[in-house]
């Protein structure tokens, strides 16, 4: 796995280097490691604590995470930890669903264990079928605040391609483009 660290608002020593790789090294069990396997940690610095974002690219799947806490370390401790729930949590559903093939290649499913949960099942609740109006990006997201969503699902007026406008948890918006073409 590759490791690429950054630090906002914080210098990023190489005591700090070296103790994020070497706990970000216990992620390695769950990856068919090879070089399109990327683990990019952002750490950032507030005037009380520091928040740890961390997202592993794998060719099929991304996993993040973010955690805030007062200790930098703490924080990507909590990272981790959250990282392996997201992963059991996957392995738990591609056993049911028996759908790991595509993400078999890139996820070493032997090397965790399911996630334990009782008779809880993820199952489909609701199902919604629209028509794409097209509109731009702005119309969008005042549909959305009308309706009171999170996300809006348009058809972006300038390439006439699906997006998704959607509000961020720090504030303002951001929008999710299609990049391959539809038939």
């Amino acid at each position: 796995m590759k490791y690429q660290i950054i630090g906002k608002n914080i210098d990023v020593t190489p005591a700090i280097r070296q103790d994020i790789e070497k706990k970000l090294g216990r992620m390695d069990k769950y990856f068919v490691i090879n070089d399109d396997v990327l683990c990019r940690a952002v750490v950032r610095s507030y005037t009380v604590g520091a928040k740890v974002e961390i997202t592993i690219f794998t060719k099929p799947m991304t996993f993040r995470t973010e955690v805030k806490d007062n200790d930098l370390y703490a924080a990507v401790d909590l990272a981790i930890d959250k990282l392996e729930g997201q992963m059991r949590k996957l392995k738990t559903r591609m056993d049911r669903t028996k759908e790991a093939d595509s993400l078999g290649k890139a996820i070493a499913y032997e090397n965790f264990e399911a996630e334990e949960r009782e008779e809880e099942k993820d199952e489909i609740v609701r199902t919604k079928s629209i028509y794409l109006d097209p509109m731009s990006v702005d119309e969008a997201i005042t549909r959305m605040e009308a309706l009171g969503h999170d996300f809006f699902v348009y058809l972006d007026e300038d390439d006439d391609q699906v997006s998704v406008a959607y509000r961020r948890l720090d504030g303002g918006y951001g929008v999710i483009e299609v990049e391959n073409k539809l038939k």
